[in-house]
This record gives structure tokens, C-alpha cells and sequence, in this order.
């Protein structure tokens, strides 16, 4: 069950909000070999001084905290980080240098619901959220 945390210093609206939600959800379903029943997205609005990236440049922020289960590779985290940033820079123009994404693992037992306990994830279950 993985928790993708944004900050950002964006305005969005609730559309918008939720088309980045249900984007961001696709991309990690496909990058990441899961299903999308699990996953999931909370947006924070900061104002400007909430946020800063020594490396910015003028033009909003937008920080991805990925809580995850471990067990993914390296090349499975950066195609996912990468695909996600392509896509927030497109859609709402944040420059490259104003993203961040940081992945913080967690064993599958951590990842909880009222339902369920998550399991190792192994890549051949659909149910690997």
C-alpha cells in the first residue's frame, strides 16, 4: 500500500488535484508492476515560504515523499520518479529543478489497512501493492 505524499506550492484546483492523483497512480501502477487498489495520494498546498530546494529556480515546487514497500529496483524507483517529474513539469510547468522525489521503504508488514497486511513484495503477485 504504497502513500505517495506531494508538497507543493502549487495552486490547484480539485480537478486538477485529481487528475494528478489518478496520473500519478497510473504511472506507479505501470512503473512499478502493481494495481492501483492500494495506492495512495495525498496533495498539500504550501505557501512559498513553506518550501524551499537549494537548487530552485523561479516558478513553483513540488516534492514527492514515496512511502513504498521494499523490494522494487533501483531501475523500477527512478523510472517512476522520472516518469512522475515528466509529468508534473509538462502539465503544471514546474521546473526540473524545483521537483524532488525521495522513496522511504518499508518491510510489507508495515503497510496496513482495515482489510489487509502487506506481504514481501515479489513482482508476480497483483496483489504486490
Amino acid at each position: 500500500m504504497p502513500l505517495l505524499q506531494f508538497d507543493t506550492t502549487l495552486s490547484l484546483s480539485d480537478e486538477e488535484k485529481t487528475d494528478l492523483a489518478d496520473r500519478v497512480t497510473e504511472l506507479y501502477t505501470d512503473e512499478m508492476a502493481t494495481t492501483a487498489g492500494h495506492v495512495a495520494v495525498s496533495i498539500r498546498e504550501r505557501g512559498a515560504a513553506d518550501l524551499h530546494l537549494g537548487r530552485a529556480v523561479d516558478g513553483p515546487l513540488l516534492f514527492l515523499d514515496a512511502e513504498i514497500r521494499r523490494g522494487r529496483s533501483f531501475e523500477r524507483k527512478r523510472a517512476f520518479g522520472l516518469a512522475t517529474m515528466e509529468y508534473v513539469g509538462d502539465r503544471f510547468d514546474v521546473p526540473e529543478e524545483n521537483m524532488k522525489v525521495v522513496f522511504t521503504e518499508h518491510p510489507g508488514e508495515s503497510m496496513i489497512g482495515v482489510d489487509r497486511v502487506g506481504g514481501e513484495w515479489d513482482g508476480e503477485s497483483d496483489d504486490s501493492a
